[in-house]
C-alpha cells in the first residue's frame, strides 16, 4: 500500500466520522424521547443554532477525529511494540497455540498470518516451503489464521479444517494440500484431504464445526487486528516484518539480519 493510498483512506476515515458526528447531532435535536412521546417536533430555533455551530467550527470537529485516530495508532505501535518484544524474548508465549513446524529450540521464529484463499498467500506458500526445507533445522514456523472472510467465502471454513486436521496432529499436511489445492476449495476438497491424511472423519468434522474452532481462530483473527495487520500474507521473524507474496531471497536477507 503506497503513501497516497495511506492518505486517501486516512481522509476518508474522517469523513466518515464527520458523517457519523453530525448525524448523531441531528438525531440528538431531533427527536428525544419527550418530543417522541408528545409528537412534537425540535425547535427550528434550536437545529438551525446547532447547525450553524457545527459550520463555524468544522476544525474542532476535524481535529477530535484526528485525535481520535492518532490514539488508535498509538494503541496500534504500542501492541506492535509489545507483541514485538515478545516474540524476542519469551517466543513460546507469542505462539501460544499456533501450529508449528522446524526447529524446536525457537531461538528464530517466522511467524505467519495467512488465510487459506488468498492467491498472494498461496503464491508465498511455495517460498516459505522452500525456505523451511533450507533452515527447518535452524527456524521455527508458526501459523495463525487470520481469514479474509468479506472478500474469501471459503477462508473461514478451510481455517476450521485445517484446524481441526491440527487436532489430529496433521496440520501441516492439511495446511500444504489446501495451498496447493486453492482453487477447489470447499466442501469436497476438505473431506477429500482428511481421507488421504487417514484423519478419524467423525472426529475431523465434529472438530472443524465446533465452537472450540470458532473460538480458536476468533483468538487468531483478534491479535491480527490488534497489530494492526490488515492484509495477508503477514509475516514476523524476530521482530522483523514483511508481507505480501514475499521473495525467497527477502527471506533469506531478514533471515541473515536476525541472526546477527
Amino acid at each position: 500500500m503506497n503513501i497516497s493510498t495511506i492518505w486517501l483512506k486516512f481522509r476518508s476515515q474522517q469523513a466518515f466520522c464527520l458523517a457519523a458526528l453530525l448525524a448523531g447531532c441531528l438525531v440528538f435535536i431531533g427527536c428525544s424521547p419527550a418530543q417522541s412521546a408528545a409528537g412534537n417536533s425540535v425547535d427550528p430555533k434550536l437545529k438551525e443554532q446547532v447547525l450553524q455551530i457545527i459550520r463555524e467550527n468544522p476544525k474542532v470537529i476535524l481535529d477530535s477525529v484526528q485525535a481520535y485516530s492518532q490514539q488508535q495508532q498509538d494503541e496500534i505501535k504500542a501492541a506492535q511494540q509489545s507483541f514485538l518484544q515478545e516474540m524476542k524474548t519469551t517466543p513460546k508465549s507469542a505462539i501460544g497455540d499456533a501450529p508449528t513446524t522446524g526447529a524446536a529450540a525457537q531461538q528464530i521464529v517466522l511467524l505467519e498470518f495467512s488465510d487459506f484463499q488468498c492467491p498472494f498467500c498461496a503464491r508465498a506458500y511455495d517460498n516459505v516451503k522452500q525456505f523451511m526445507a533450507k533452515h527447518q533445522d535452524k527456524v521455527t514456523l508458526a501459523y495463525k489464521h487470520f481469514p479474509l472472510s468479506s472478500i474469501h467465502p471459503q477462508a473461514l471454513p478451510a481455517a476450521k479444517a485445517a484446524w481441526a486436521a491440527q487436532q489430529q496432529g496433521k496440520f501441516w499436511e492439511y495446511y500444504g494440500a489446501l495451498f496447493e489445492g486453492q482453487k477447489q476449495l470447499g466442501e469436497p476438497l476438505y473431506g477429500s484431504i482428511a481421507q488421504k491424511l487417514n484423519l478419524k472423519l467423525d472426529k475431523f468434522n465434529s472438530d472443524r464445526n465446533s465452537p472450540a474452532a470458532e473460538a480458536a481462530i476468533q483468538k487468531d483473527v483478534q491479535l491480527a487486528q490488534q497489530l494492526g495487520i490488515e492484509g495477508t500474507p503477514f509475516f514476523i521473524m524476530n521482530g522483523k516484518t514483511f508481507s505480501g507474496a514475499v521473495e525467497l531471497s527477502e527471506m533469506e536477507t531478514i533471515l541473515a539480519s536476525v541472526s546477527k
